[in-house]
């Protein structure tokens, strides 16, 4: 049977774009190879929904670049047993995927919009794992915590400002989060080891736009 054009633009994608980034776990590249990405971009924008771009879903706000989503999920090795936190629900694309790779998964964003469309497409691709929130998850920890693993999908000036996510994760729980300002991001892994034991790991340099409501970096005077 003859590919469609999109599982063609999907195979692509994970040829040209995401194992070149050294993402090799197969489950995240069968999913992304699988997973319908074009469902879950605003109409306008649907022939771009493979491209390398962060596509605009509107509020100022757009897509990770769907190697930084691979390189994420890679990271926080998700297991099907896992409770799972997205901060950021945006689009609901990334929330599908982790949904398909974890046992339930809790997406909050502070724009009802995306939540209110993100529970439709998730609903029409018969993903039911998802708990929809609304609200600014750096105003308080969510009431679910813990979590086995932590995705902020939007950065944060200095490790510290994470500190909220850190207490929210279960002993061997993993966060994933841009930690910088532009021009100098990074992606860290970070993980609970104990009550007070937190490792970091850098993963690769980036840039991604502030989380909303997130502290702004201190400007030092001289």
């Amino acid at each position: 049977m003859m590919a469609s054009s999109s599982e063609k633009a999907r195979h692509n994608m994970v040829e040209q774009q995401i194992r070149p980034w050294e993402v090799l776990d197969q489950r995240v590249l069968s999913l992304m190879e699988s997973l319908p990405r074009e469902q879950f971009v605003p109409e306008q924008y649907q022939d771009l929904a493979y491209a390398d771009i962060e596509i605009p879903i509107g509020r100022d706000q757009h897509m990770m670049f769907p190697r930084i989503e691979a390189k994420l999920m890679q990271a926080l090795a998700i297991r099907p047993t896992d409770k799972v936190l997205e901060v950021g629900t945006g689009s609901g694309y990334l929330t599908a995927c982790l949904a398909n790779l974890a046992q339930q998964v809790v997406s909050i964003d502070i724009n009802s919009e995306f939540t209110d469309r993100a529970k439709q497409r998730l609903e029409e691709q018969g993903i039911g794992n998802v708990t929809l929130l609304t609200g600014d998850a750096l105003a308080a920890p969510i009431e679910e915590a813990p979590f086995d693993a932590i995705a902020v999908t939007g950065s944060l000036p200095t490790s510290q400002q994470a500190e909220i996510f850190r207490q929210q994760l279960n002993q061997d729980g993993r966060l994933f989060v841009v930690i910088g300002t532009a021009p100098v991001m990074e992606c860290v892994l970070i993980t609970r080891h104990a009550d007070k034991v937190f490792q970091e790991e850098s993963i690769l340099e980036t840039e991604l736009a502030p989380l909303i409501n997130a502290p702004a970096p201190v400007e030092f005077e001289f």
